[in-house]
């Protein structure tokens, strides 16, 4: 069975949320079509007034078809991009309209901004680029916003981070549809994984905190990063910055937005993830490798901030 698929374009769209998982369903179209099964998609772009768009980064596209007098697709994706911190009305009453009655309703990165303002957002939760977490809770506080996981379904609506997240999101609807061998010839044709859980986080340690301003405590977020298996209690940071513990939490806190318990956390399992990834050794050596007491506590930590165990994690890396 063939899937229409409409991906909405706008001036300032950015031009990866719509040619990434465009590839993805294209890509399912050549592996289902030789085995004999049809066309897994229909693929079709569309814009208001059916006129050409221009991407945040100048690319030119022309859209297939106007939006207008359209009926809703079976997947809708609305894509993100500079273009969605300006007012769309004519796009925004489409969505409300019309695209509210597609069976999936997909978006990514910023795009989830044109789906909260048409209210398909309201009641659920969702996710959007980390940069930009914080202004849709704020503008739409009808919207559980989780700014952790890459990509968050609820119900038929399906919300990505930036960029790149829409490729893997795509990927799950593939899955969805025709089975993991499918989205595993799509996967390895574009060179990524399948597929990225939906709730590994967006962004590193080093990304989710800001760097010290002074170059002591800088040192001492370096020095962690190099050391995850290391005695790392603040007493012992302190001292390496001539501090007493109180001024150094303070302190780091102030200048990286998060007090060091928490820095270390995620600085431990990013070590962990990473040894997951790219060696052999086993979960004990891993674990005590990064710092933790134990196996078991890696594996709460894992479960805590992944969804996944450790075991797990390294079976879908």
């Amino acid at each position: 069975m063939s899937r229409d698929v409409l991906i909405v374009l706008f001036d300032q769209v950015q031009s990866l949320d719509v040619t990434g998982p465009l590839e993805v369903f294209a890509g399912a179209n050549s592996v289902v079509g030789p085995a004999g099964d049809g066309t897994a998609y229909e693929i079709r772009t569309a814009s208001v007034g059916g006129g050409p768009v221009r991407t945040g980064s100048g690319l030119r596209i022309a859209p297939d078809l106007d939006l207008a007098g359209l009926p809703a697709p079976h997947t809708l994706i609305v894509p993100g991009g500079p273009g969605t911190r300006e007012p769309a009305p004519e796009l925004v009453d489409w969505l409300r309209a019309t695209g509210a009655a597609a069976d999936r309703i997909v978006s990514v990165c910023t795009g989830a901004f044109r789906l909260a303002e048409a209210g398909l957002l309201a009641g659920r939760q969702a996710t959007t680029h980390w940069a930009n977490c914080a202004r849709l809770a704020e503008r739409y506080p009808d919207v559980t916003v989780r700014p952790e996981p890459i990509f968050v379904r609820d119900g038929n609506v399906a919300t990505s981070a930036g960029v790149t997240a829409g490729i893997d999101l795509a990927l799950t609807l593939v899955e969805d549809d025709h089975g993991r061998d499918t989205a595993l010839a799509v996967a390895r044709h574009l060179v990524v994984f399948l597929r990225r859980p939906g709730n590994q986080t967006q962004f590193s340690a080093h990304l989710h905190a800001q760097l010290a301003q002074r170059q002591p405590l800088r040192d001492v977020q370096h020095w962690i990063a190099e050391h995850p298996g290391a005695d790392l209690s603040v007493d012992v940071l302190a001292e390496r910055v001539r501090l007493s513990p109180r001024q150094f939490a303070r302190a780091f806190a102030a200048e990286t937005g998060m007090p060091p318990g928490r820095y270390v956390d995620r600085v431990r399992l990013e070590a962990a993830r990473r040894l997951l990834e790219d060696s052999r050794d086993g979960i004990e050596q891993i674990s005590r490798a990064c710092g933790y007491r134990s196996p078991e506590t890696m594996r709460r930590a894992f479960q805590q901030a992944l969804h996944v165990s450790p075991a797990e994690y390294r079976r879908r890396f």
